[in-house]
C-alpha cells in the first residue's frame, strides 16, 4: 500500500510485525481492538509525506506478530506490552534511548499512557485518541466498575468468563460469527451507550443481523484485510487485553498517584462510546485529566465522530497529529 514496507523484528521472544514508511523523526502508532497496524494506514502515508518515519506494529497477540502465548492471559499485562515497545524501539532506532513521538488509539492509547508513565525518557510527545488516562483507583479495577454500572452482559465483563470458570467460552461464542461480521459489528457501532454481549446472543444484536451497508470510510477491502488477519491470529490475543485488567490493577498499586509527564494532546469524537461512559466526559473536560496529565496541552472533541476516529476522520486526525508534533 503506497510504499509501506513490512518487517518482522525479534523482541522479547516475539516476532513483531511492523509496517513503516518514511524517514525522519520516528512516530510510533499503537492500534486497538480488534484492529491492526492497518488502522493507521492513512496516518502512515501522510506523516511519511511530511518528513517523518511512521512505524505501526501489530501488537502482542494481533495480526502477523507471532510468539505470544495466547492461551495464557497473564502474559498480556501492560508491563509485557510496554516492554514490547521498549524492545522494539531499541531494535529500530540507531541510538538506544532515543525519544520518539507516540500516537495511540483504544487499547493502543491505554498502552501509550503507561509507556509515557513508566518510561517518559523515551517519548517526545503523545497524541492519544478515544481513551483518556485512567489513574489507579483504590476502589477497584475497571471490570468491577463496569459490572456495577452495566451488569454481567457488558462485553468487557463477559470477556472475563474464560479466565476461571468457562475456558474457551468467549472464543466459542465468537466462532458463531465469521471474522468479517465481527469486524463490521465493532467498527460500525455508533451508539453512545455500551456494547452488550449477552451469553449465547453475540454482540449487541444476534449474529444473524446483516449489516446492510458500510460507512464511506470503511470499504469491503478494508474489512477483508482486518478479517483475514483475525482469522489467522484468532481472537484470543485481543480478548486477553480485557482478561488481564484485574491483574493490571493488582500489579499497578505502586503507581497510585503517578502522573503522565510528557507533552500530550487528546482527541475524541462526540459520538464515541468511551466519551459517554459514566464520569469520562466530566473527567476529560474538568480538572481531573489535567491534574493527572500536567502537560496536557489540548483536548479536541470532533463533532460527528465515533470511536474509530483515525479511520473515520483521517484528514482531521492527520492534521491534528502533525500540528502538535511539529512543536517538538
Amino acid at each position: 500500500m503506497e510504499g509501506i514496507e513490512h518487517k518482522s523484528i525479534s523482541v522479547n521472544g516475539l516476532s513483531i510485525h511492523i509496517a513503516e514508511k518514511g524517514h525522519g523523526p520516528l512516530v510510533l502508532f499503537l492500534h486497538g481492538f480488534p484492529e491492526l497496524w492497518y488502522s493507521w494506514r492513512h496516518q502512515i502515508v501522510y506523516l511519511a509525506d511530511q518528513g517523518y518515519r511512521a512505524v505501526a506494529p501489530d501488537l502482542r497477540g494481533y495480526g502477523d506478530t507471532t510468539g505470544a502465548p495466547v492461551n495464557d492471559h497473564t502474559k498480556f499485562t501492560v508491563y509485557h506490552l510496554v516492554g514490547d515497545l521498549i524492545g522494539l524501539l531499541d531494535a529500530i532506532t540507531s541510538d538506544q534511548g532515543e525519544k520518539v513521538f507516540v500516537v495511540g488509539h483504544d487499547w493502543g492509547a491505554y498502552v501509550a499512557w503507561h509507556l509515557c508513565m513508566f518510561r517518559p525518557d523515551r517519548v517526545k510527545a503523545l497524541v492519544n485518541l478515544s481513551v483518556p488516562f485512567m489513574p489507579w483507583n483504590p476502589m477497584g479495577d475497571m471490570v468491577q466498575m463496569l459490572r456495577a454500572t452495566y451488569g454481567e452482559d457488558h462485553y468487557v465483563v463477559r470477556f472475563q468468563a474464560s479466565i476461571m470458570h468457562e475456558p474457551g467460552d468467549i472464543e466459542a461464542e465468537l466462532a458463531r460469527m465469521d471474522a468479517k461480521t465481527i469486524v463490521k459489528k465493532f467498527m460500525t457501532f455508533r451508539e453512545s451507550g455500551p456494547i452488550y454481549f449477552p451469553k449465547g446472543k453475540g454482540f449487541h444484536h444476534s449474529p444473524d443481523d446483516a449489516i446492510v451497508s458500510l460507512p464511506s470510510w470503511l470499504s469491503e477491502d478494508d474489512v477483508e484485510y482486518f478479517a483475514s488477519k483475525l482469522e489467522k491470529a484468532g481472537i484470543s490475543g485481543g480478548v486477553n487485553y480485557y482478561r488481564v485488567l484485574r491483574l493490571n490493577w493488582e500489579l499497578s498499586a505502586s503507581w497510585s498517584g503517578a502522573k503522565v509527564t510528557v507533552p500530550t494532546k487528546f482527541i475524541t469524537g462526540d459520538e464515541d462510546l468511551v466519551y459517554h461512559m459514566p464520569g469520562v466526559k466530566d473527567y476529560i473536560e474538568g480538572d481531573g485529566f489535567r491534574k493527572d496529565v500536567p502537560f496536557l496541552e489540548e483536548v479536541v472533541v470532533i463533532k460527528g465522530a465515533a470511536h474509530f476516529i483515525n479511520q473515520e476522520k483521517p484528514d482531521e486526525i492527520n492534521k491534528h497529529i502533525l500540528e502538535f508534533i511539529r512543536k517538538f
